[in-house]
């Protein structure tokens, strides 16, 4: 792997201390403290540290672009880093769900995705890192499950419940589960009693998981929870091992979480949107207020740079505090202590903005993943 040794001259920085002019050297995939290479002049550029994304499911558009498509895996993680690196993210988690859903998101599909995964690793120059979003009424797949875990080099998993519940409970279909029943190649009548059987068996999904957390925490797992509702739910979470509190859905949730000394992951499409979309906890809220640690893509890889900026502009906060969301907060999160900062020793993860603050290039441990024409000339002409 041919990593750049290059000086970063004429640009704006965001150290730790704040926005400076400075210069950046790279060296041996890390940031140097001392003169490295050939100097490129990006006066009138931004440099800040790479985007770490620590939650998208986006790149399943890539992987699957319509039913079916599902042939070619390997393309589909490389199409999936194209569109991560020209938003300015140097590592990022793909979140793939193993539910009940089916399709894109059952047990047979995750194989495929995380075989694709490995088999890609040294191809692509982002850090792309899987995560397992797993659906916690599926018992029928806890014994194996540590095992595959290990097997697929999966480091993170988070656990959702999104079972209708109130709706099984009064033995009522939910809402579009004739769609949700042929994506995932059901006959739907099948699928109901599916649901409903998984429901009446809630009962001993509790112990079940105590069990299986403890197994996934001695294999060194990171563990979080996903749209938590109350506190009850985070404080189970929490004595589980689960550290990470993904989209609370409530104020209540998310303060159980920061109050235990968790970690809250909020999505960057609900700070650009100003809420969410589904009525829950706005992130611009839980941000004002000092909930949030971490801000993730979610479902839109344009909107950590986007939120982040955003936050800075508005005043909310400065550049340091509202860039450290999509960098060191993410990197803490990760438990990743090579990343998140621009400071001599650390990954060489950056990603250098224009102007009017569009993506020109982002390199991930020193090695080009993305760049524009415009500032690819300045690299060329500094040959």
């Amino acid at each position: 792997m041919k990593m750049i040794e290059i000086e970063l001259t004429g640009a704006e920085v965001l150290m730790p201390s704040g926005i400076e002019a400075a210069t950046l050297s790279l060296a041996q995939g890390q940031i140097a403290d001392a003169p490295a290479g050939r100097a490129v002049d990006l006066t009138g550029y931004r440099i800040l540290p790479g985007i770490i994304d620590v939650h998208g499911d986006g790149f399943e558009r890539h992987m699957a672009p319509r039913r079916g498509a599902m042939k070619q895996m390997n393309e589909g993680i490389a199409a999936a880093e194209a569109e991560i690196a020209a938003n300015g993210i140097t590592t990022a988690v793909l979140a793939q769900f193993v539910s009940w859903e089916g399709g894109l998101r059952g047990l047979d599909f995750a194989n495929q995705v995380f075989d694709a995964m490995r088999a890609t690793r040294e191809d692509v120059v982002t850090d792309l890192r899987p995560q397992l979003r797993f659906e916690t009424h599926m018992l029928e797949l806890y014994d194996d499950l540590p095992a595959r875990i290990a097997d697929w080099q999966v480091e993170y998993v988070v656990f959702n419940d999104h079972l209708p519940h109130d709706r099984l409970a009064q033995g009522r279909k939910p809402p579009r589960l004739t769609g949700q029943a042929l994506k995932a190649g059901r006959n739907p009548d099948v699928h109901f009693q599916m649901l409903l059987d998984m429901h009446a068996r809630g009962g001993h999904v509790p112990a079940a998981l105590d069990a299986l957390c403890k197994a996934l925490a001695e294999q060194g797992v990171r563990l979080g929870s996903h749209d938590d509702h109350t506190t009850g739910q985070r404080a189970t979470w929490q004595a589980r091992g689960a550290h990470v509190a993904e989209f609370p859905e409530t104020l209540e949730a998310a303060e159980a979480a920061k109050t235990a000394g968790d970690l809250v992951v909020l999505g960057s499409p609900n700070v650009v949107r100003g809420g969410s979309h589904k009525g829950n906890a706005s992130a611009l809220d839980l941000i004002a207020m000092g909930i949030c640690d971490a801000i993730a893509s979610d479902y839109h890889y344009p909107s950590p740079r986007r939120a982040a900026l955003m936050l800075a502009k508005s005043g909310l906060m400065g550049i340091e505090g509202a860039w450290a969301l999509v960098s060191s907060g993410p990197a803490a999160v990760l438990g990743l202590t090579d990343r998140g900062t621009l400071e001599p020793g650390k990954r060489a993860d950056l990603v250098i903005l224009d102007d009017r603050d569009r993506v020109a290039a982002t390199i991930s441990g020193g090695r080009v993943s993305y760049m524009t024409g415009d500032i690819a000339q300045r690299f060329v002409a500094a040959a």
